[in-house]
């Protein structure tokens, strides 16, 4: 099940509505009583419906968790689609400038303050969640695997556990890797992260997922790295990895 709302979120010009997606496993309809883990995910039109998604190709999510009857809450939000890469801004950690992509203003720590000052708590209240740090994960992809990551860096005291698929790790490299070296990892943090084959083609795309991949190893992080046979910058292609990246999330945990 799924329920739909419009939530007041604090983008670049002000406040504006986004959809809010939560998925409810189908043990939570079985068993009123129990509580559940909770997935955040950044980019929620793109998770669950594809009549919703901008290219009208959606992650599955939903057909996936119900047909392994997984026992965990979904909630996810919708991005910025307004001009002049808004969405860009606000899923960025750290301003960039680069002659590549030109620049652009970092918006990534409000928007993470956001999701863990308003949406978490309204989730909590509202949904049968598990709501410590053990149980709490987020994930997203492209620049919403790049928010994955910061998030799973600068605020580790509430999630333990993260996907970043296909994320941007190109913006801005040296912040990023010296927000990753600087991060207080707590030794149970659990990452999934992967990368497309056909992402890989070039020496520096090689180059710098081997670089993030090294830097989180140094830093303990409970790593599963994958390079996707063939895998592209889709959500066709990111919807064929829900069972490797939900089952890392869920991995040890009790039932």
């Amino acid at each position: 099940m799924i329920k739909k709302w419009r939530v007041k979120f604090p983008a670049q010009k002000g406040y504006d509505r986004r959809w809010a997606y939560v998925y409810l496993p189908t043990e939570a309809r079985r068993d009123p009583k129990r509580r559940f883990p909770v997935l955040y995910m950044f980019d929620g039109h793109n998770v669950f419906f594809d009549e919703d998604a901008t290219y009208g190709k959606s992650w599955g999510l939903k057909e996936y968790l119900d047909y392994c009857d997984v026992p965990l809450i979904v909630a996810a939000v919708e991005c910025n689609h307004g001009p002049d890469h808004a969405r860009i801004h606000e899923y960025l950690p750290y301003d960039v400038t680069s002659a590549r992509y030109g620049t652009f203003d970092g918006h990534g720590r409000e928007t993470m303050d956001w999701f863990v000052n308003e949406f978490k708590p309204m989730i909590d209240a509202r949904f049968p969640t598990l709501p410590d740090r053990e149980h709490s994960f987020i994930a997203g992809s492209s620049m919403g695997g790049l928010m994955s990551l910061y998030a799973l860096a600068e605020y580790n005291q509430v999630f333990s556990r993260a996907a970043a698929l296909s994320p941007s790790i190109e913006f801005g490299p040296q912040k990023l890797d010296e927000l990753l070296k600087n991060a207080a990892f707590a030794p149970d943090t659990v990452l999934y992260m992967d990368m497309g084959e056909t992402e890989l083609r070039s020496r520096n795309a090689q180059s710098r997922w081997r670089s993030v991949c090294r830097i989180l190893l140094q830093k303990n992080v409970r790593l599963t790295a994958r390079v996707v046979p063939g895998g592209e910058h889709n959500e066709a292609s990111w919807e064929k990895q829900n069972p490797f990246f939900i089952s890392t999330l869920l991995y040890g945990l009790e039932d």
